[in-house]
């Protein structure tokens, strides 16, 4: 269990504690399985209960594998091109062909990254294309088709299981320009806005905020990710104590529309 004393600002939390609880879950999951009941399964052994206002926080991948969003790499015949960006690099160049096809254009390539815009409109290396826990390089996990598809069945059914309103974040770890290190972001959401709005609001000096907007989602993602790590065997967590704000959101209100985007 992660705690962590948030302050005592009313505007953002009602309670000063936000625990984090980690789901541990064993063995595979494979394409077909409810991811649901995967979940609950794992919380009863762990003595964990849902609580209503809850938020489970589950890393993309259990996500893909049970929608069956993987691909065997040897049925991928890379390109040309694909074949000597790998070979320069002393990359998989299935991999890169991969990343390639997943992608609506490839931004930079450079150092052996490629950075891509992936089809649901996110920037990340290799289009989110990963063969790190998986099973030792035979297959590669895709990003979900609709991650915040994805996040509203899964909150539907913990709803019709337990009778509780949980919100869901799905979460992918990505870099981040100019800045070292991976971190994580919420690629699909259900159950609560994503954003909070503060712009119009005075602080406690009188002055009106004209331009803060906090991406809540992604600060709550980044949170589960220091009990989900990659090599942690805990790929869910639920995050409690964090006074969110309910609704309809979508993780896709989080990209910036190119218009209002100031490095593209």
């Amino acid at each position: 269990m992660v705690r962590s004393d948030m302050g005592s600002s009313s505007s953002r939390r009602k309670n000063g504690e936000v625990r984090i609880l980690p789901i541990t879950v064993r063995g595979e999951i494979h394409a077909g399985e409810s991811l649901c009941a995967t979940l609950l399964a794992a919380t009863r052994l762990l003595k964990l209960h849902f609580q209503d206002g809850d938020i489970l926080v589950v890393k993309h991948k259990i996500v893909s594998k049970s929608e069956g969003a993987v691909v065997a790499l040897n049925e991928i015949r890379p390109s040309a091109a694909s074949r000597v960006w790998a070979r320069r690099y002393g990359l998989d160049a299935r991999v890169s062909e991969l990343a390639v096809r997943e992608s609506r254009r490839v931004v930079r390539r450079k150092h052996g990254v490629l950075i891509t815009e992936t089809r649901h409109g996110f920037i990340c290396a290799n289009s989110g294309v990963d063969v790190s826990n998986v099973d030792g390089g035979q297959h590669a996990v895709l990003l979900p088709e609709n991650p915040d598809h994805s996040a509203a069945s899964l909150r539907r059914e913990l709803k019709k299981q337990l009778g509780l309103e949980i919100a869901v974040i799905i979460s992918d770890s990505f870099g981040r320009p100019w800045r070292e290190g991976l971190t994580e972001v919420a690629i699909g959401v259900a159950g609560m806005r994503p954003l909070v709005d503060y712009r119009g609001r005075r602080d406690p000096h009188g002055y009106s905020l004209h331009a803060t907007v906090d991406a809540v989602a992604d600060e709550l993602a980044c949170a589960a990710g220091l009990v989900c790590g990659k090599l942690a065997g805990t790929p869910a967590c639920i995050i409690r104590g964090y006074a969110y704000c309910r609704g309809n959101g979508k993780a896709r209100e989080l990209i910036r529309p190119a218009q209002n985007d100031l490095f593209r």
